[in-house]
């Protein structure tokens, strides 16, 4: 496969400007080229790598599939694990912003550097007040393990379980958004900054659609994360400031894995995680496998609504079968 890669124009924005961001959100800048992505890789704080960028990832080349007026999103693709090839991509390197789907990205940082067995006691930072935000319903004061903040997370979207995660990984939102970064440089996913682990809108929170495929292939990686994922609902027991046992039920919101909508004849969901913001739209990134075991990641962002989303993840999912 060639390994020139199909992009639109634009040229490379450094982090540091990307910071000096204006008030209000907007549409955040254009792609950069693969060869620059790769350039800043080689030339990021990962110093003394062994293995050159892309050395083992799909990559979009300009043979690869992008017109299909059946999908609407802003951005949408298909990467096939198994062979490391692209089915389809539309502008895979534009920055958007990626809403709740930020959530894969904390669960691989607390995966990779924590201990699901933690006791954390819950502070006042893990309140969210803000109009609309998910919540999984921790209160300050109450005891709960780090592996059942991460359903909390990943089920119901907990916004709060996000920052509760936050401040015992870290000491808090901005020192645990360092080190989503730092992973994200780690493992080549160069076109993104957050600045918190939920996904609230800001501006100078972004990513794209390769990355996030990055991010969530990363996260496969780990059994314990392929089982979240995979939860449709999960009852968690812990104890209140008190110390009364309080027993919370979270469900998933991927209608693949509720029913309200199937998978493509052959798929199977391995699961994945939603997000919406009025700035990001809709938003969801997905795992799922063949009849012969081959593994897909697919992801749809900036789709106009709930419906909208999985009209186009079903699309994109009929490429992996057609």
């Amino acid at each position: 496969m060639k390994k020139r890669v199909f992009v639109k124009t634009g040229c490379i924005l450094l982090c540091a400007v990307l910071l000096t961001g204006c008030a209000g959100l907007h549409k955040l800048d254009n792609p950069y080229e693969f060869s620059e992505r790769t350039a800043l890789y080689q030339s990021s704080a990962v110093a003394g790598k062994s293995e050159p960028f892309a050395h083992d990832l799909c990559i979009v080349s300009d043979d690869t599939s992008s017109q299909d007026e059946a999908v609407t999103a802003e951005a949408a693709a298909v990467f096939n694990l198994t062979d490391k090839t692209v089915l389809f991509a539309k502008n895979p390197f534009e920055r958007l912003y990626p809403a709740s789907i930020t959530k894969t990205m904390t669960a691989l940082v607390a995966l990779k550097y924590g201990n699901l067995d933690d006791e954390i006691t819950v502070t006042q930072d893990a309140v969210i007040t803000e109009s609309g935000a998910t919540l999984c319903g921790i209160k300050p004061g109450d005891k709960i393990t780090l592996e059942q903040l991460l359903y909390g997370l990943m089920l119901p979207s907990g916004n709060d379980a996000g920052a509760a995660i936050a401040v015992h990984m870290a000491g808090g939102v901005d020192q645990f958004s360092r080190m989503m970064n730092e992973e994200a440089l780690k493992i080549g996913a160069t076109g993104t900054h957050f600045v918190n682990p939920h996904g609230l809108s800001n501006e100078d929170h972004y990513t794209t659609a390769y990355d996030l495929y990055l991010i969530f292939q990363e996260a496969l990686k780990y059994p314990e994360f392929r089982k979240i994922i995979g939860t449709k609902e999960y009852t968690a027991t812990y104890q209140d400031k008190a110390g009364n046992p309080v027993n919370a039920t979270w469900k998933g919101t991927n209608w693949y894995m509720t029913g309200e909508r199937q998978m493509p004849d052959g798929l199977s969901v391995l699961g994945g995680k939603t997000g919406t913001t009025l700035a990001a739209g809709s938003c969801l990134i997905m795992g799922s496998s063949d009849s012969s075991d081959r593994e897909y990641v697919t992801v749809v962002l900036k789709a106009p609504n709930r419906a909208g989303l999985y009209d186009n993840m079903t699309n994109i999912l009929n490429k992996i079968v057609e």
